[in-house]
């Protein structure tokens, strides 16, 4: 199943890739690009100098922009200015030359992370929205947003000291519907991801919104503030919560196994080939819930879940076999099946790139602040990446790439964002209409 974003990318590649329709260095979007440098001038500019030299939107933009091509070190995004200085010049002035590194250190460590966080995210739905509109694609179903942590394996050394101190730990909620991180709040030491998930998800307008989370998160405070926030929950279960776990898995004996698997509506099963290995996915499903000895303690339960993932090697013939047991407020096994599926996108689309493909473990900026300022700024190319990555028919990894050879094309694939430039590739794609029936370019475009 495709979720908004693909489908946004899918249709955005076939336009992109026409055969009228040219990306030359020319064309770089220049409008999206401002649109951004608007939104990091909003943010309150916390330095005390009497006289500020560079204006607070023009450094994070150029270090957005050096980012994206590879840059990770404050010194890197100095020297990438100094190489790049007349495409910079297309969307700032840099009337003063180029920034030191030291003044990107300073401006990174006095950055309020949070500030920089809403203004990415601001940045990235409004684009989205804008691309939806151009196609014509309406948000279906439910919103997902998927909730879990990840430790940042270099961090764990105090500024300017050879001291070692715990690893940086952040909790992270990712739109899976739309491919962004929506935030990404620091677990202070001495505390765990448990209280922090409740902090943001008080915040969060959860209504027609499914969240998922991991077995650490199935705590009854959790689940009743989702409910309380208009939204679902679909949540694992293991040996915090013993009891309802024992419930829960001695409901599904082999009897009703069979009795479900035979009603059809409450069962589903598929197989699909995934590298190396056939995989087969089985879901049993039940709105049965109100026998359960702690129904009145879990705010909203409308169903428990079983699934089974079995999986054999093709070259090995090595097979495997797992169980896992959820408790949910959604009434449909679909909608289970679908969230316990899209659950691990946030470590395969996020987690796993900003290891893998942004190599944040071996980042060496030791102060906290400063490096959840630049992560941030990472999850926002990476996302640009996500979009880059199907133009160029290349994988995500090969598309940062490709920005550090050629900043330049990896930014007309902002073209996306640009309006004028989407209308005009939409009209090029409905002029060719004949072999492919015709695109539909909204009244209000």
């Amino acid at each position: 199943m495709k979720t908004g974003i693909q489908k946004i990318i899918a249709q955005f590649k076939e336009i992109a890739s026409g055969s009228n329709i040219k990306l030359d260095i020319e064309n770089t979007p220049v409008k999206p690009v401002k649109r951004l440098l608007r939104l990091f001038n909003e943010i309150e500019d916390t330095r005390s100098e009497p006289r500020v030299t560079y204006p607070l939107g023009e450094l994070l933009l150029i270090a957005f922009i050096a980012i994206l091509s590879s840059a990770d070190s404050f010194v890197l995004i100095e020297t990438f200015c100094n190489r790049k200085i007349e495409l910079l010049r297309k969307f700032t002035p840099l009337s003063n030359g180029v920034p030191s590194h030291d003044t990107f250190r300073r401006v990174f460590t006095l950055l309020d992370p949070e500030c920089l966080q809403n203004a990415t995210v601001d940045y990235l739905l409004d684009n989205i929205k804008l691309m939806r509109r151009a196609f014509g694609i309406d948000e279906e179903g439910l919103r997902h947003l998927c909730v879990d942590g990840k430790t940042a394996r270099g961090s764990g050394r105090l500024a300017g000291t050879p001291d070692e101190i715990p690893d940086l730990h952040t909790l992270h909620v990712y739109d899976s519907t739309n491919g962004i991180c929506l935030v990404s709040k620091p677990v202070g030491e001495g505390t765990n991801e448990i209280p922090v998930a409740q902090q943001v998800l008080k915040c969060l307008d959860l209504k027609n919104v499914i969240v998922t989370f991991d077995a650490m998160h199935t705590q009854r405070e959790t689940v009743q503030i989702i409910v309380r926030q208009k939204g679902h929950y679909l949540g694992s279960l293991k040996g915090n919560q013993p009891d309802l776990l024992e419930e829960v898995a001695s409901y599904f004996s082999a009897a009703r196994l069979r009795r479900i698997k035979d009603s059809k509506s409450n069962f589903l099963t598929y197989t699909e080939k995934a590298r190396n290995c056939v995989e087969t996915r089985t879901f049993w499903f039940t709105k049965n819930v109100d026998w359960l000895v702690q129904l009145d303690e879990w705010h909203g339960i409308k169903s428990i879940v079983r699934y089974e993932k079995k999986s054999e090697n093709i070259k090995s013939g090595k097979q495997t076999k797992e169980e896992h047991y959820y408790v949910s407020s959604l009434t449909n096994i679909h909608d289970c099946a679908d969230a316990i599926r899209e659950h691990w996108s946030i470590e395969n689309n996020l987690h796993w790139h900003l290891d893998a493909t942004l190599r944040e473990d071996d980042c060496l900026i030791s102060d906290r602040k400063a490096f959840q300022n630049f992560s941030l700024m990472q999850k926002l190319v990476l996302s640009l990446l996500k979009l880059a990555a199907p133009v160029y028919k290349v994988s995500v990894k090969s598309a940062r790439h490709l920005a550090a050879w050629g900043t330049e094309d990896i930014l007309r694939v902002l073209c996306a964002f640009d309006e004028d430039a989407l209308k005009d590739a939409m009209l090029k794609v409905d002029s060719q209409a004949g072999r492919k029936g015709k695109t539909k370019i909204p009244e209000d475009y």
